[in-house]
């Protein structure tokens, strides 16, 4: 996984939404086992209790699941996945709406740009 931070938001918040993506698009299978948090840590070239704040998040939000003698894995309950992935695709639809608006967009005209868009693929 490539790391990538920026300075706007805490280290461990964007960890877990870059772990979160990688559960939501499948690069983490449901079921499948996560890395150790040191693992991880060496990978993204951060503090592990850095790594270890984000993973936790992550049990919090339902995404892992923790056990002592397992390590984490990703939840098998892909409706909570569903959820997750409905929650980030409205919060990046309602990002680019705001963005359209801003230039002076209607909604109805927004919702033509993003047709002509699909259109295009």
């Amino acid at each position: 996984m490539d790391w990538v931070f920026t300075e706007d938001r805490p280290i461990w918040q964007q960890l877990m939404e870059q772990i979160t993506l990688m559960i939501l698009n499948g690069g983490y299978p449901p079921g499948s086992r996560l890395p150790a948090v040191r693992e991880l840590a060496a990978q993204a070239g951060v503090n592990p209790n850095t790594m270890q704040r984000a993973m936790a998040q992550l049990e919090q939000k339902g995404l892992a699941v923790g056990s002592r003698t397992a390590g984490r894995t990703v939840t098998e309950d892909t409706a909570v996945i569903q959820a997750a992935r409905r929650e980030r695709a409205k919060a990046a639809v309602t990002s680019c709406l705001r963005i359209l608006e801003e230039l002076g967009y209607i909604r109805e005209d927004a919702l033509a740009i993003i047709k002509e868009e699909l259109a295009h693929e």
